[in-house]
């Protein structure tokens, strides 16, 4: 199993217990080693008394990309800080992109960066998590590669 390989089996071990993200209906649309790319169409369950996107609804969106990012190399990883930037507003039936990508990984903590944009490309809030590693493994025994 090659690290891509290893990175969607992670992500799909790590969806199929992550109920916030499937309830959000999110989808995981590209997995790579540390990094990710999750899709989220924002419903009118999502909206605030402004009629625009919660931001609450977007950091969880852009948290779990970072999570599918942060994990994808088979050690088990949670968010030690997250901050986010709001740029501008999501509105209904909008089809929300994260992208994830690494910034510095090392042996316990590392530091991801996510863009949120629109279906037109706009960049709607900037992201930035720092993870630590819990020295355990994503994928049951069953499922890891000696490669």
């Amino acid at each position: 199993m090659d690290a891509d390989q290893l990175a969607q089996a992670c992500a799909q071990q790590m969806f199929s217990h992550d109920n916030v993200s499937r309830a959000m209906g999110m989808n995981v649309e590209h997995m790579a080693c540390r990094q990710s790319e999750v899709t989220m169409r924002v419903t009118a369950e999502m909206l605030n008394g402004h009629q625009t996107c919660h931001g609450g609804k977007i950091f969880c969106l852009a948290d779990s990309a970072f999570a599918f990012a942060c994990n994808s190399e088979n050690e088990s990883a949670v968010a030690s800080a997250c901050s986010i930037d709001f740029l501008r507003p999501a509105r209904e039936n909008d089809l929300l992109t994260a992208r994830a990508f690494v910034m510095h990984q090392g042996r316990r903590t590392g530091i991801y960066n996510v863009s949120i944009t629109n279906q037109n490309q706009e960049l709607v809030a900037i992201f930035k998590g720092n993870s630590a590693r819990l020295n355990q493994a994503v994928l049951p025994q069953d499922q890891r590669s000696d490669s």
